[in-house]
């Protein structure tokens, strides 16, 4: 008796594609099962988590009336939902606004450059400077949240009910001592 006979059956009664089909199959549960890969659980995580706080400034914020903004929910101690690269990234509580002097660079006879207090009036433009304060897994690449770096110069969007603007981090700080 032949091993192939001429319909490409193992003698005479396992077709080799059949034979082929049912190997892949188990290969494929043997994968699934017994190599799950290193996706691992979320419990698995020992990352440390500490409090961060983070410097924002924001530049040129085309506003009618700031001080409305700071009185409705954008204060000291509030929340604010942040995006990073369009993904959102949960909230974090707002430590400090300063609102920043809107200055202009006058060119003095001596060729040299000051800067002064900007007398125009009707201006809609606002400079701020924020403080935020949240948790963030320490990495030794530096601190993170919801898998984002936190680092100077990456963009942040601020959201919440009236307001959605853009803001760049200036600054990180790993708080410690908690």
């Amino acid at each position: 008796m032949a091993i192939l006979d001429s319909q490409g059956r193992l003698f005479g009664k396992i077709n080799l594609l059949d034979l082929g089909a049912v190997l892949v199959i188990v290969l494929v549960i043997i994968g699934i099962f017994l190599y799950p890969g290193t996706s691992g659980s979320v419990a698995q995580n020992t990352e440390a988590t500490k409090p961060v706080e983070v410097d924002l400034v924001v530049r040129g914020l085309n506003i009618k009336d700031p001080q409305q903004l700071f009185s409705q929910g954008f204060t000291k101690g509030g929340k604010t939902n942040i995006v990073i690269r369009n993904q959102p990234h949960g909230s974090l509580e707002i430590k400090s606004v300063q609102q920043l002097p809107r200055t202009i660079l006058v060119a003095q006879p001596d060729g040299s450059l000051k800067e002064y207090t900007d007398p125009r009036p009707n201006q809609f433009s606002t400079d701020m400077l924020l403080t935020l304060v949240g948790k963030a897994t320490i990495r030794p690449d530096g601190a993170v949240i919801s898998n984002s770096k936190l680092k100077i110069g990456n963009p942040i969007e601020l959201e919440g009910f009236n307001y959605n603007f853009n803001a760049t981090v200036i600054d990180v700080r790993v708080n410690d001592s908690k």
